[in-house]
């Protein structure tokens, strides 16, 4: 077996046309085509898989329930092949939990940067890295869990037509039939009108019956008027039973909480409003890690920052002198300015640390997701990435290929789907899939080095690479006279 490539026998995956082909290692190798030509099916249907399947025949089947396996390529023989990484072009997923910041490391390092050189108020004891993380039990804000929302319930919620009394059930939260009357028989002894308009009555008195924790035990007599219960309560007649008093508010939280009802849960879920925990301000924290600062700014707001403002706030933190903290600081600055200077050059100095990844695009995420990498100290990999260059600005190609050629330089290779004219001009080797797309695809129309892709006649990818058509601007471009 020659290490020095990647050979493939009669590969037929999807359109693949019985495709031979070796591929040199520890090259930039571009593969491209038209849309549906095939590339895709031959870097990841193919190659991916294949190298995902020889990994995971490692591991114990227990472990590989955990992975999303690829199906088994169709293919003969592939020999050569190292350990792969896949960059694929998809969404960040689905949890609110997954950043910029843990996808790329750096709110590890910010996290150790506080802990170790934040400023600490007087008192305040020296906090490990993980009670500056939102996602453990030792930092999340203990109100929220560490999602900085909750929900809870407001006026307006409770109460959505605030010209009903309270008899005609004003306070649309509370249970129908008897509970709700319960509650409303509750409130007559306890001298409250419930004839009288919502929007009319103190508000004083309606943020009591909304949202007091406070839970009386009163006597109760059913079925009388309000004069008729004051009499009752002073001549001490006996009630009709003694009921427990519950606002609105406790009766819709204690119910979402606890009910096995599905209809209940769903009827008072109508009065929860998702708002920003008020504890922690939607930082996501506890006080005590909220209240150590860089800079005068806490974690979290430091970590608001679009990644650009945060090298820059590094910079200057790097030029100060504290002889206690300065040598663990610096250390961790360093690292981090190394990080950043990546992200950036990759075109996403606009992102923050706690960007969500479901918000990114897939270029961003793909870029991010490769910058990690560059990190990693990996070598002997082949990274295989889809259209890495999506969404980038022209200006931030060269700096894309400097990424790919550090990781080449490491003792890796790339194989890269890719349209982009630039970046295919700065491959070291080329596989052009086609010549057409879906059934009139599936062939390799070249495989060789950059060097002589000009003279591959049959190759579209050529032809736009080397001689790309002029194209002739519509009239309406042309300057006109204004009247």
């Amino acid at each position: 077996m020659d290490l020095r490539k990647v050979t493939v026998k009669n590969a037929q995956e999807n359109n693949l046309k019985g495709v031979d082909l070796e591929i040199p290692r520890q090259q930039i190798v571009i593969f491209s085509g038209v849309s549906g030509s095939g590339k895709s099916s031959l870097a990841f249907g193919t190659l991916y898989a294949e190298a995902q399947r020889r990994f995971l025949e490692s591991v114990s089947p227990y472990a590989r329930r955990l992975f999303h396996q690829m199906k088994v390529p169709t293919v003969d023989t592939i020999e050569g092949l190292p350990p792969a990484i896949a960059l694929q072009q998809q969404k960040g997923g689905t949890s609110s939990r997954s950043s910029v910041g843990s996808v790329s490391s750096l709110s590890h390092l910010i996290r150790m940067l506080y802990s170790r050189a934040g400023d600490y108020p007087r008192g305040l004891d020296i906090l490990y890295a993980e009670e500056f993380s939102s996602n453990t039990p030792e930092g999340a804000c203990p109100r929220c869990q560490g999602i900085g929302r909750i929900f809870d319930v407001t006026e307006d919620s409770l109460v959505p037509d605030k010209n009903l009394t309270i008899r005609e059930r004003a306070i649309a939260a509370w249970p129908p039939a008897w509970h709700g009357q319960n509650l409303k028989d509750i409130l007559v002894t306890l001298g409250h009108d419930i004839d009288r308009p919502w929007k009319k009555l103190p508000k004083k008195t309606r943020d009591w019956i909304l949202f007091t924790d406070e839970q009386p035990s009163v006597p109760v007599y059913a079925g009388f008027e309000s004069h008729e219960v004051k009499k009752a309560l002073k001549t001490k007649m006996e009630p009709s039973y003694h009921g427990n008093f519950s606002s609105a508010r406790r009766y819709v939280l204690d119910t979402f909480a606890k009910t096995q009802s599905p209809l209940m849960k769903k009827r008072v879920s109508k009065y929860l409003v998702s708002m920003s925990c008020p504890s922690c301000k939607g930082k996501k924290l506890k006080p005590e890690s909220l209240n150590v600062k860089i800079k005068n700014l806490d974690i979290a707001e430091l970590q608001s920052l679009s990644l650009e403002d945060l090298r820059t706030i590094l910079n200057h933190l790097s030029k100060e002198t504290d002889a206690v903290k300065k040598k663990a600081r610096d250390l961790i600055v360093q690292d981090l300015e190394a990080r950043l200077e990546v992200l950036i050059d990759l075109g996403l100095g606009h992102l923050s640390l706690e960007r969500e990844t479901p918000t990114l695009s897939p270029g961003e995420l793909q870029r991010l997701r490769l910058g990690a990498q560059v990190h990693s100290k990996l070598f002997g990999v082949v990274f295989i990435l889809d259209e890495p260059s999506a969404g980038l600005h022209p200006k931030d190609t060269e700096a894309l290929m400097t990424i790919f050629r550090k990781l080449r330089d490491a003792g890796n290779s790339l194989f890269i789907v890719e349209h982009e004219v630039e970046i295919i001009r700065n491959a070291e080797w080329i596989i052009d899939v086609g010549p057409g797309a879906g059934t009139e695809g599936g062939e390799i129309v070249y495989c060789g080095s950059y060097d002589n892709f000009a003279k591959a006649k049959d190759s579209l990818t050529s032809r736009y690479v080397f001689d790309p058509p002029k194209l002739k601007l519509p009239s309406w471009t042309e300057p006109v006279g204004w009247i």
